[in-house]
């Protein structure tokens, strides 16, 4: 999933962004909050980290604004300042959660979690496709009980495609939720990822559940796959 981090000290910025990375996430950062509010505007993201005090546009008003145009992104505020009226102003202006500095790291990607847990399928922690199981709080894939080892990437690229089972996903959505708004590689980057997706959660239990819609993108079937025919289509 993507996300937008709009932080005005650099290497705190810097730092989650590397860290949410590793843990799979697509990251974007923003240094100021006028620069945060357009790449909000003209980006679609899952989550905004958003900091209070910003140059040029400080988070509450970032926060007002998007509510006030109708994006319901989940966002969670963070600001070194402290106290039930500086959470309440947050909260007031349409933030979801509520994080003081200094924090700590894991609660703070606990928190990101628990959002997007909310914001994806009623805030069930996993998505269930037949014997395919998608544990999105845990980082965790099933199929039929066994698990199946996939590297950050591949497991952000098959959450994607979970998140929309049944609907057909272009190259260029997975990109922009997966890869961060700096990439500007080969698309067919995903084709490799997919391939790879294939080779471990169906190959080895006679499955098929990534379709290639030709021109369009592909897409994961909801019954977690039908079995394989002897010409391995798809």
């Amino acid at each position: 999933m993507r996300l937008l981090i709009v932080e005005d000290e650099k290497r705190l910025a810097d730092a989650l962004a590397r860290g949410l990375a590793a843990e799979g996430f697509a990251v974007d950062v923003a240094y100021d909050g006028v620069t945060g509010l357009d790449r909000a505007v003209a980006h679609d993201y899952d989550l905004i980290v958003l900091d209070v005090m910003l140059p040029g546009l400080n988070g509450y008003r970032v926060c007002a604004r998007l509510r006030a145009a109708g994006d319901d992104t989940p966002i969670l505020m963070l600001t070194a300042k402290d106290g039930e009226y500086d959470e309440a102003e947050g909260l007031d202006t349409g933030a979801d959660d509520y994080l003081t500095k200094p924090f700590s790291y894991v609660v703070l990607l606990a928190r990101i979690r628990a959002l997007l847990r909310r914001r994806t399928r009623g805030g069930s922690p996993a998505i269930v496709l037949g014997d395919l199981t998608v544990d999105q709080a845990a980082r965790r894939v099933t199929r039929g009980g066994t698990e199946v080892e996939l590297t950050a990437k591949e497991f952000a690229v098959l959450e994607q495609l979970a998140v929309n089972a049944g609907r057909v996903v272009s190259k260029q959505q997975i990109i922009e939720h997966v890869w961060d708004f700096a990439y500007d590689g080969d698309p067919n980057i995903v084709e490799v990822y997919v391939s790879a997706l294939r080779r471990k959660l169906d190959a080895p239990f006679g499955r098929r559940s990534i379709t290639t819609v030709r021109g369009a993108g592909y897409r994961l079937a909801t019954d977690g796959g039908a079995p394989r025919t002897p010409d391995g289509g798809g």
